[in-house]
C-alpha cells in the first residue's frame, strides 16, 4: 500500500525541486551571461542608421580576451571616463597608427602605409567636419560613432585603452524586422 502524501509533504518536495532547478539556472546563466555573452540595449543616436535606440544585441564577451578588434569591427565598450555607462562604437584605428581626420576624410598612417590611406567610411551617413591628429598607443584603439553629427567618441575624450573593450555584438534580436547575424559588421570591405 502506498503512503499517502501529506501537504505538508508535496509542499516540502515542491519547494526543493524549485531550489535544485534555481541553483542549477544560476550555476550555468550567471557564469555564461558574465563570462560568454551578454545583452546590451541600444541607447541613442552615435550608431544611427547601423544601429538606433532599443536595438537588441548579444554581445560576444570572448572574443577579444583572446582577439583583437579589427577596423570597421562595432564593439562595445565601458566609457573609460565613467565605467559604469556602456558604449557602442566603430574601430576606426588600431594600436600603433596614427589617425588623421580632415574635414570628413579619415586617412591612417601605420607601418605597412607610411603615406597614409584614406579609410571606406560608405556605412557614414551623417558627417560633421573636423581636424585632428591622433598617434595610438600600443594598447589603443580609435572609436567613432557612424551617426559623426551625434556622437560622442574619441574625437572627443580620446582614445579607447583595450581594457574597456567588452565585446562585439553578434546577434540583433530586435527589432524583429532586422534580426541578423554580426549586424555592423563592416571588416569585410
Amino acid at each position: 500500500m502506498e503512503a499517502e502524501q501529506t501537504p505538508k509533504k508535496i509542499t516540502k518536495s515542491i519547494l526543493k525541486e524549485i531550489l535544485i532547478f534555481a541553483l542549477i539556472a544560476f550555476g550555468i546563466v550567471l557564469p555564461f551571461r558574465a563570462y560568454v555573452a551578454e545583452p546590451y540595449l541600444v541607447d541613442g543616436l552615435s550608431m544611427d542608421p547601423t544601429f538606433k535606440t532599443g536595438d537588441y544585441l548579444i554581445v560576444n564577451k570572448l572574443k577579444y580576451e583572446i582577439g583583437t578588434p579589427e577596423r570597421n569591427s562595432v564593439i562595445v565598450f565601458r566609457y573609460p571616463n565613467d565605467p559604469t555607462k556602456s558604449f557602442i562604437k566603430r574601430v576606426i584605428g588600431l594600436p600603433g597608427e596614427t589617425v588623421v581626420m580632415k574635414d570628413n576624410t579619415v586617412t591612417i598612417i601605420n607601418k605597412d602605409h607610411p603615406d597614409g590611406f584614406e579609410i571606406d567610411q560608405s556605412y557614414v551617413v551623417h558627417t560633421l567636419p573636423g581636424n585632428f591628429t591622433k598617434t595610438l598607443s600600443s594598447d589603443e584603439y580609435f572609436v567613432m560613432g557612424d551617426n559623426r553629427a551625434e556622437s560622442f567618441d574619441s574625437r572627443s575624450w580620446g582614445p579607447l585603452n583595450k581594457k574597456y573593450i567588452l565585446g562585439e555584438p553578434i546577434i540583433r534580436l530586435w527589432p524583429l524586422g532586422k534580426i541578423s547575424v554580426l549586424p555592423g559588421d563592416d571588416t569585410k570591405s
